[in-house]
């Protein structure tokens, strides 16, 4: 918008009129922030560097479908039993909805900082801030994980198992690939859009192979375990009721997270107020048939007491699994989920990066930060900036043991609840001029949003009562007696907070300005 668009900042191209539904919303009437003194970054970021299927590409690759079902599955089967594909079927509706608030925020603001940009204008630039700082955040906890399992299956496929249980070894290639896929970030949007096609391609070819072999083995007898034949009411998401339930939509919000990787590229992608909008909408989607099926599959050729005794080997289970099914094939499964962390390790720097560059083109970070390279048309000082920081929180983390670094993915859960749940309030105040033109804006900019944002916060609460008891966390052990997750979020939430104000004393502009709503001409 250009309004809120410092002067230097080339503004971007707005969107034609119309309803808003239909057609992208006109531009905000926000009172204009104040010119900063300082001087231009350098380029713009490509415009129309990829379409909406490399979106929906990278929107897929970012939440990494393989990796993510290897990761929770066993905890899941060990909670809800049966029942896994209900709870992700569960799962999705809530992202369903705030995939919905992320489309129609983008079509009235095309701003790669997403969250950021979008609460700053609804709801203000403190609010703005702290969801801006909670995504950057989630790359920096994510990469070095990401990386090291890419690593670790990548050997494991290749037959390297005594590389992969060298920890110094792994320790070196995770820093190496993050440092690569940093590169191919900088490199430019086009390269790492065709990159993500190729490796979204392998994933899914993989993971159906998996599941079609598993799946027919059950129907055959020729299964090793303790196989079950799959039952609709495995569909039920309450089968297995009460806590469980409520642990298992949280390992299900962590399967589905990623997808706004592609709104994330707006400012990068053809017709930027529908396409990367849609992208993520349909990220979401092919989420659901691809977890749906594979859990199906899971389930019915292990069976849920083999599952349950997986539950604490998290990702290993696929690696236990692919042998069991595929036999002298299992390397197909393990390089299912190798190039699926692959992939996420990449995607998974851009909205960091991204965001960092919005919050910077609004001075709500140093300037230094909304350098785009001229040639390449990608933002190098923030991708970089990323990508150190993610590099060195994961040697650290590492270095004091394997679940510290397990906590601080479980400490993820509640960032990511935070800031979608805050994307889909500032949705719906954003258009609150527009929920009673009719039944579709009302349920499709209000309810829908505000529905997903209270899921999203029951939730998160229900999250931090079970992260506060020390028992629940990967180590078991307390730190300043709660469990180590729950420190880490509030440790980094702290920080955010100590800096917004750091940043505040050295430059006000940012926080003079005032939320605005939608309206249509």
């Amino acid at each position: 918008m250009a309004a809120d668009t410092p002067p230097e900042t080339a503004p971007r191209t707005a969107p034609a009129t119309g309803t808003a539904i239909a057609t992208a919303p006109a531009p905000s009437t926000a009172p204009a922030t104040p010119a900063p003194a300082t001087a231009a970054p350098a380029g713009e970021l490509t415009a129309d560097a990829i379409g909406f299927l490399g979106a929906l590409a990278i929107g897929l690759n970012a939440t990494s479908p393989a990796y993510s079902l290897a990761a929770v599955i066993g905890p899941l089967v060990a909670l809800v039993g049966v029942h896994a594909p209900g709870v992700m079927l569960a799962s999705f509706v809530p992202m369903l909805l705030i995939a919905s608030a992320f489309h129609f925020l983008n079509r009235s603001d095309p701003d790669c900082g997403t969250t950021f940009s979008w609460a700053t204008r609804a709801l203000g630039p403190t609010t703005g801030w702290l969801g801006g700082w909670a995504i950057a955040m989630t790359g920096v906890l994510v990469v070095g994980s990401l990386a090291d399992v890419a690593v670790n299956f990548g050997l494991l496929a290749l037959g390297a198992d005594g590389l992969a249980g060298n920890t110094l070894v792994r320790e070196a290639l995770t820093v190496l690939l993050i440092l690569l896929m940093s590169w191919l970030c900088v490199r430019g949007t086009e390269a790492s859009a065709r990159f993500q096609n190729v490796l979204i391609l392998l994933q899914v070819v993989c993971l159906v192979v998996f599941a079609a072999v598993a799946v027919y083995r059950v129907y055959a007898g020729t299964g090793s375990l303790d196989a079950v034949r799959p039952a609709a009411g495995w569909l039920d998401p309450f089968g297995a009721g009460g806590p469980a339930l409520t642990a298992g939509l949280l390992l299900g919000v962590f399967a589905y997270w990623g997808w706004e990787s592609a709104v994330n590229l707006t400012e990068e992608t053809k017709d930027s107020a529908n396409a990367p909008g849609r992208a993520g909408i349909w990220s979401t989607v092919v989420l659901l048939a691809t977890y749906l099926a594979v859990a199906f599959a899971v389930v019915a050729y292990a069976g849920t007491a083999y599952l349950t005794g997986q539950a604490d080997t998290e990702e290993e289970v696929f690696a236990a699994l692919a042998h069991e099914v595929l036999g002298g094939w299992d390397w197909i499964l393990l390089l299912a989920v190798s190039t699926s962390a692959l992939a996420s390790t990449q995607t998974t720097i851009i909205p960091a990066s991204r965001t960092a560059l919005s919050m910077a083109r609004r001075r709500a970070l140093p300037a230094r930060f909304a350098h785009i390279d001229a040639r390449r048309g990608t933002p190098g000082t923030s991708t970089w900036w990323v990508a150190g920081t993610a590099t060195v929180w994961y040697v650290v983390i590492h270095r004091i043991s394997e679940n510290a670094l397990a906590d601080s993915l479980t400490a993820l859960s509640l960032l990511i609840a935070f800031y979608y749940a805050l994307t889909g309030i500032a949705c719906a105040v954003w258009y609150r001029h527009e929920l009673l033109r009719g039944p579709r804006p009302f349920l499709l900019l209000g309810a829908g949003p505000l529905i997903g944002a209270a899921l999203l916060i029951w939730l998160l609460v229900e999250s931090v009562i079970d992260m506060a008891d020390p028992r629940n966390s990967a180590a078991a052990t307390a730190w300043f007696g709660l469990g180590a997750p729950l420190v880490i979020a509030l440790f980094l939430a702290g920080a955010g907070v100590v800096l917004m104000l750091l940043r505040r004393a050295a430059s006000s502009a940012f926080w003079r300005e005032r939320p605005g709503t939608h309206r249509e001409p």
